[in-house]
């Protein structure tokens, strides 16, 4: 078989070759040590908890080691594309906080290894495939879907791993004559790759996450480049891969079947292999069962969903770096006030039995993260979430600024500071009591006061409400109401001696509170009153009264 001839005749419009590309991409300039990591999604609209697990890693290692970190476009799958999906995924990872140094920006293109969208980068994907056919490592394989499909009845019913090899790649050997009689006849063709391998023998392979890996050979001829010429997802990040000089590519473990394929390209091509990361499946327990995160199931599969919630990016961030290293939470004890930045991410500290999700856990993380954010930016972030996704309430924080500021300080100057605040959604109802068009009675009073038994109560706290009190003599007035009604002054008393009194002053206070703030449990209430003032804590009791 004469190859060059046959490589002429499938690409007669290619004339560059692999050493033009070489040296249009050269090695890049960086420091020793230096990763270059990348994210590359489908344009498909949808970028979940998964995408920005990997674009954490991605990220990490790149700032770490003074790398670049990119973002490609895998864009060759029409029937994929979502209208708005770039600015999509863009928008969604840099909301929290990951930003590229090159690739595809909202403002165009960045870098000198592009063009970074796969779509545009045939001819490079058509010289490295003519390539391949000079060596007689590629063919043209005229099979249609029904063949195909017939191929894989026999296997199934010979119990034979399916696919395109051996005595079933029917196209492998055809001459060169017949493939000039089949082109001529304008018959259709994908171009396959002639693998080496053999189903009997294996390879080892380091990953950085799982150790090394014992695999069996490829010794399927995949296919490189579908009919339309446009290259398939194993050959199009092999060759990216090789010419924008990636270091290490971080993917989930769904891929590491298809690694033996990658390996043979790479070694095929002559081309070093970048060091392969197969994360785990982010997992969730479900019913106490462990099962694998769903785009279909799970809601917080979507990255929208915290966006829309509002929760905060450090908050994230934190989190997803207690999943992604064991041992960032024994740092972070030792290291309370320090910026997550300082923390040495390290790929062999991740798991790979499966990253566990907890949307609890989540909570917790981003209470003990927004204790550690000034207050005023929690209100600029909670403005700026309003103003997307809840916008009825922009203005009420606008023209309340001071007073809600003041409401989200509320404890948490002391040793053991309140931790309240979760995210937006949350942090709206936590002070939606300040405001009367959100005001409600969410819990009904103590078990042991009804409603004419409350109203006693309230009628003598407005009777004895000095707004000027301090916090002191506010309490002191409470102790002497519920005396005057029957309550024990302290709860111990009470709970020594129950048959004494209808109460303590526990369950008076919670009257107040509730008339006050709607809730059973709420930060400090005199210091509420002190922000409501006056006018509203008399009218918002009244109230409570009903007469």
């Amino acid at each position: 078989m004469d190859y060059k001839k046959l490589a002429d005749m499938l690409f007669p419009n290619i004339t560059k070759t692999i050493d033009d590309f070489e040296k249009l991409f050269p090695e890049r300039n960086l420091e020793e040590g230096a990763m270059v990591t990348r994210l590359a999604p489908s344009p498909t609209g949808f970028i979940h908890l998964g995408n920005l697990y990997g674009a954490f890693v991605d990220e990490r290692l790149a700032r770490q080691s003074n790398g670049i970190f990119m973002l490609r476009i895998e864009d060759t799958d029409d029937k994929r594309k979502v209208e708005g999906a770039i600015e999509i995924i863009i928008s969604s990872l840099e909301y929290f906080g990951l930003k590229f140094d090159e690739g595809v920006s909202l403002d165009g293109e960045i870098g000198n290894y592009g063009p970074y969208y796969q779509s545009n980068r045939v001819e490079i994907y058509q010289t490295v495939a003519k390539y391949l056919v000079e060596q007689g490592r590629a063919y043209p394989c005229f099979c249609s879907e029904e063949e195909l499909a017939e191929i894989r009845k026999q296997q199934e019913a010979r119990k034979l791993t399916p696919g395109y090899y051996g005595e079933w790649a029917k196209d492998r050997d055809l001459s060169l004559e017949e493939i000039k009689k089949r082109l001529d006849n304008g018959e259709s063709f994908v171009l396959r790759f002639k693998s080496m391998g053999s189903e009997d023998r294996k390879f080892e392979i380091e990953d950085v996450i799982r150790g090394t890996l014992s695999m069996p050979e490829n010794f399927q001829d995949i296919v490189l480049l579908k009919t339309n010429g446009i290259p398939t997802y194993h050959f199009a990040h092999v060759v990216d891969d090789h010419f924008m000089r990636v270091t290490h590519v971080v993917r989930g473990e769904e891929w590491l079947s298809t690694l033996p394929i990658h390996y043979e390209l790479f070694k095929t091509l002559n081309w070093k292999l970048p060091i392969y990361c197969h994360t785990a499946h982010m997992m969730k327990i479900d019913n106490g069962v462990k099962r694998k995160l769903s785009k279909r199931k799970d809601p917080e599969m979507g990255l929208s969903y915290y966006m829309e919630l509002g929760y905060f990016p450090q908050a994230v961030r934190e989190y997803l770096l207690t999943i992604l290293n064991s041992n960032f939470e024994e740092w972070r004890m030792a290291n309370p006030n320090s910026s997550i930045e300082e923390f040495n991410f390290s790929l062999n500290k991740m798991s790979t039995s499966g990253a566990l999700f907890d949307l609890d856990k989540l909570n917790d993380v981003s209470k003990e993260v927004l204790v550690r954010i000034p207050v005023e930016e929690i209100f600029d972030f909670l403005l700026e979430w309003a103003k997307k996704y809840k916008n009825e309430i922009e203005p009420l924080l606008l023209e309340n600024k001071d007073s809600v500021i003041k409401l989200l300080s509320i404890g948490r100057d002391s040793n053991k500071p309140r931790k309240d605040l979760i995210y937006c959604e949350q942090i709206f109802d936590f002070i939606s009591y300040y405001f009367d068009e959100y005001f409600k009675m969410v819990d009904p009073y103590p078990e042991n006061i009804g409603e004419e038994e409350a109203k006693i109560i309230l009628k003598e706290y407005l009777k004895t409400y000095d707004h000027n009190d301090d916090q002191s003599q506010w309490f002191e007035k409470i102790r002497v109401i519920s005396e005057q009604n029957g309550y024990a002054a302290k709860p111990k008393d009470y709970k020594k001696n129950p048959e004494l009194y209808k109460g303590h002053v526990g369950d008076v206070s919670t009257v107040i509170r509730l008339a006050i703030v709607g809730r059973a449990s709420s930060p400090d209430v005199w210091e509420i009153q002190q922000i409501l003032g006056e006018e509203k804590v008399r009218e918002r009791v009244q109230k409570a009264i009903g007469e």
